[in-house]
């Protein structure tokens, strides 16, 4: 779905990204790399980042939230081992572009923002974007989103200090989820599986992501 404010030159920057950022650091899962290939990161940035949209750096968005660098969102996205069967939570959706990578590796998302502002943005330009099986829910993400699970896979996009038992419990056994635990300087992504009803962890590489802010929603 790349012909949505696309360019010849955007795309070129696009393919690039995904062979000089993704693949060549050793990211493997060809629909991870297919996804990123033809989802225009530059439609979700806003218009002075925009001719940054390609390289290795997260981009601000509005509401001191980030449009995540390339390659960790990749990183994550490939550690979930995302089918085209799974049904999705997604906790931030800030500008929306990991929603669309879900949309495009995903039979469907739920897609929690708790900023109106974003949430509707983003409601906004995907629907424009012909993606029709993404809904995005105003809310505290730190509760996920009970009202759909269990999801066979969740993916967080900010960072907690632990990892919120109401999203354990969202997951379906075999479910997969992939976060940022930590504080400040210190956070590490945590790849969480459901076995036998018991949460099996494996850390995962450093990062540094915005904090998951729990509580209620203005």
């Amino acid at each position: 779905m790349n012909s949505f404010a696309d360019t010849f030159e955007f795309s070129i920057q696009r393919q690039r990204m995904v062979e000089s950022q993704l693949r060549s650091r050793g990211i493997t899962d060809e629909r991870v790399l297919d996804a990123m290939s033809r989802v225009p990161r530059h439609v979700f940035a806003p218009e002075r980042y925009r001719d940054q949209s390609y390289e290795d750096h997260p981009l601000p968005i509005d509401e001191g939230q980030t449009i995540s660098q390339p390659y960790i969102v990749a990183l994550m996205l490939a550690a979930l081992t995302l089918a085209p069967t799974d049904k999705v939570l997604e906790v931030g959706t800030g500008s929306g572009y990991v929603t669309a990578l879900l949309a495009e590796l995903t039979a469907k998302v739920f897609s929690v923002e708790r900023h109106p502002a974003l949430a509707n943005a983003a409601r906004k330009l995907l629907a424009g974007m012909g993606y029709s099986n993404v809904n995005v829910i105003v809310g505290d993400g730190s509760l996920g989103f009970p009202e759909r699970a269990p999801y066979d896979a969740i993916i967080v996009s900010a960072a907690a200090p632990q990892v919120p038992q109401d999203l354990i419990e969202q997951l379906i056994e075999g479910g997969r989820m992939i976060i940022p635990v930590g504080g400040g300087d210190s956070q590490q992504l945590q790849l969480i599986r459901m076995e036998s009803g018991q949460a099996q962890v494996t850390l995962r590489e450093l990062c540094r992501f915005v904090p998951l802010v729990s509580g209620e929603v203005l």
